[in-house]
């Protein structure tokens, strides 16, 4: 199994497949590398190197009790990109990645990376606070943590419903809705309990504003989890010269629910 060991003893796994230019991936809460399969496969075909790692207490990496925030996960993505040397990276972030990518590119920079790409991302914050008056409120965080920490199955069954659209119309087969759990499940709930915070409550603004690379941002305009309004939009204001794709009636899960039109736009973006 291909992974590292970061400097705290975490061990991350990640999947490294084809050649070319390299194209990084951090996935959303609580699922793993295997949620970009559809983006992955296809950039492999058009000639790209891709990289995609399961978050620390995610899939099949290890699940300490410390380090389940934004600034570990960002450090977390610093080490990948040491170990494996990377350079010129495209790096994308879906929801929870989203907030990665920013705080990654908030800490370290954009020495190794060439391009950004925010899709359904947390940033620039979720929780309501007097800065953020269009924000969540944070009671539907606490109920979010209860609901988890009392049946977690349930839990991920019920919530892969929103996430997907498929409460609202949206076409999903129960294959998708069924990996959704079986992927959620592989979470250590203490890493998912603690990542409910990390992505809810991290005010990711300033992170934006140090973005100094060609940046897209990708949301639908039906995402009942992270709200077009109140982060792609806003996003876009904080990242100079950003380009926002809003795709209509698309879900928060649009990079299985709307595959075809993610992967479109990621190959023009890498090729501009």
């Amino acid at each position: 199994m291909s992974s590292i060991t970061t400097e705290d003893g975490t061990q991350i796994y990640f999947k490294d497949w084809g050649t070319g230019p390299v194209v990084a991936f951090s996935h959303g809460w609580p699922l793993n590398a295997d949620a970009w399969d559809a983006q992955l496969l296809f950039l492999v075909q058009n000639g790209f190197r891709v990289i995609a790692h399961d978050r620390r207490g995610h899939g099949r990496s290890s699940q300490p009790s410390f380090g389940n925030d934004m600034d570990g996960y960002a450090a977390d993505l610093a080490g990948l990109f040491e170990t494996l040397d990377l350079e010129d990276v495209t790096l994308v972030g879906h929801s929870t990645g989203g907030g990665e990518v920013a705080r990654y590119i908030g800490r370290y920079g954009t020495g190794r990376v060439a391009r950004a790409v925010l899709i359904s991302a947390v940033p620039p914050l979720m929780v309501k606070t007097p800065a953020n008056p269009d924000g969540v409120p944070s009671e539907v965080f606490d109920r979010l943590r209860a609901d988890l920490a009392a049946d977690r199955s349930e839990f991920y069954r019920n919530f892969a419903l929103p996430f997907y659209g498929a409460n609202k119309g949206v076409r999903v087969c129960q294959g998708t809705l069924d990996q959704f759990w079986l992927w959620s499940m592989q979470a250590g709930l203490k890493n998912a309990y603690d990542s409910i915070r990390a992505f809810s409550e991290t005010d990711l603004s300033e992170d934006l504003r140090r973005f100094d690379v060609p940046t897209l941002i990708i949301h639908g305009d039906d995402d009942q989890v992270v709200p077009v309004k109140n982060h792609a939009e806003k996003s876009a204001q904080l990242v100079r010269g950003a380009e926002l794709r809003i795709h209509p009636g698309a879900p928060h899960g649009l990079t299985a629910t709307h595959a075809d039109q993610v992967n479109t736009d990621l190959l023009a973006f890498l090729k501009s």
